[in-house]
């Protein structure tokens, strides 16, 4: 028996308002709410609401021990639903009470913190995460998904020492060569207990990406039996069909037949005596890994390239990357000191879509990229974020000369302040070539 096993990432960052550097006014609110409230919205009516509608009435029709689902939910997304659209946080309370649903952790707020030497940013989205999870929906997660897939071999280490089941990541060829992305694996380092389920992408992007692609598709149109049948076809134990959850409504159109399609999946996969469905944590539990993965480098499940290019392929997203990373340790402090807002702040802007949005990247993946992106052009991205940067940069130097002599406080916070204007020279380069 091959088990199906569908998770959804769910998430919406908070967007920036536009900011003039030099007339700021003391305490600028730096989160475009309108643009939130009406993207938030509209993938509501659009997405959210009616396929959770679709997947609650399919756990009702096949019964809990038939169909399963999973789900990772942001902060970001959580903080939004709640203040924007409370009747999707109660949509996703209900699945969660379904018996058939299972809701992962992850970075709070859908940060690249893993991708630092010191762990300890990266924990403590996860425990803010995790805590969110227990007060929201009631549940206590069990298995892992790393922002964007983003997973190496000190991640795995990192969550392992946490004490997840397993973590899911990309089943690139570049990490797998000749195997299988059906299969359950562990990380190479010794002793490891740890399950890595990979994301079959070829069966996933089907869905999520070649579904509506029309004739220009070979396979197009795609229909649940067909669907199924190339399912059923796959060896292995599992088939881990990862993808966004705006895929159906949002990014697919409900015109395009996609939640109709959804609909009538479960029955078509469920018609095949070799395929059942099951959640990531209880593929870890009856599945023994058959394999070991070596992953020096970063990888992700995004672009063609499947590492981390989408945030930090260029010199505008490095220089935003690292001057905010530079920031972490003040804004910590003042935390402790009893000053949280500037840390609440700082993980705000820690949000992987900021860096996202300044993607150069051409042909069909920089199309991806202007689709989820609110401004006219990536050099926009980065000015826009580092104005916000240097302000809040700004405003923790005033802090920190509250609680201690100014000579004493460590200059983390300029050399990121010469970051942008050669940033910015490199980033204009990259955008005439």
């Amino acid at each position: 028996m091959t088990d199906v096993c569908f998770y959804f990432e769910v998430h919406q960052p908070v967007r920036l308002r536009r900011m003039h550097l030099f007339n700021a006014p003391q305490g600028f609110d730096y989160w475009d709410h309108a643009k939130n409230r009406e993207i938030f919205d509209r993938v509501s009516n659009k997405c959210y609401i009616p396929t959770n509608k679709l997947i609650l009435d399919l756990v009702k029709t096949h019964g809990p021990d038939a169909f399963k689902a999973s789900y990772s939910l942001s902060g970001t997304f959580v903080e939004q639903a709640k203040q924007f659209r409370p009747d999707v946080m109660e949509s996703f309370r209900d699945l969660a009470d379904s018996g058939a649903v299972e809701f992962l952790d992850e970075t709070y707020y859908h940060s690249l913190a893993g991708l630092w030497e010191d762990q300890s940013e990266l924990k403590e989205q996860i425990a803010e995460h995790r805590d969110m999870m227990q007060k929201e929906l009631g549940v206590k997660p069990t298995f892992y998904r790393n922002t964007e897939l983003i997973y190496d071999n000190r991640i795995a280490r990192t969550i392992e020492s946490l004490g997840y089941l397993g973590i899911a990541t990309e089943g690139t060829e570049k990490i797998l060569g000749w195997r299988s992305p059906n299969y359950v694996y562990r990380p190479s380092h010794a002793g490891t207990k740890l399950d890595v389920l990979l994301k079959n992408y070829r069966l996933s992007d089907d869905v999520a990406f070649r579904f509506s692609t029309g004739p220009s598709w070979p396979e197009w149109p795609l229909t649940a039996p067909k669907y199924a049948e190339w399912l059923s076809q796959q060896e292995g134990q599992t088939i881990n069909l990862f993808m966004d959850y705006e895929t159906f409504g949002e990014h697919q159109w409900e015109e395009t037949g996609i939640l109709r399609f959804m609909q009538q999946l479960p029955s078509a996969i469920l018609a095949h005596e070799n395929l059942s469905f099951a959640t990531p944590a209880e593929v870890a539990a009856h599945s023994d890994a058959v394999a070991s993965l070596d992953i020096p480098r970063p990888l992700s499940w995004a672009d063609a390239e499947r590492d981390l290019t989408a945030w930090l392929g260029n010199q505008m997203q490095k220089a935003a990357h690292e001057a905010l990373y530079g920031l972490r340790d003040d804004v910590a402090r003042l935390a402790a000191a009893g000053k949280p807002e500037a840390l609440e702040k700082w993980r705000r802007l820690s949000t992987s879509d900021h860096v996202y949005y300044m993607c150069t990247k051409w042909f069909s993946d920089g199309d991806v990229h202007k689709y989820f992106s609110p401004y006219q052009t990536p050099h926009d991205a980065f000015i826009s974020f580092m104005n916000v940067f240097d302000d809040l940069a700004r405003e923790v130097r005033r802090e920190l000369a509250t609680l201690e002599p100014i000579a004493e406080i460590p200059s983390a916070g300029s050399a990121p302040k010469a970051l942008p204007a050669a940033a910015a020279d490199a980033a204009t380069a990259d955008l005439l070539e």
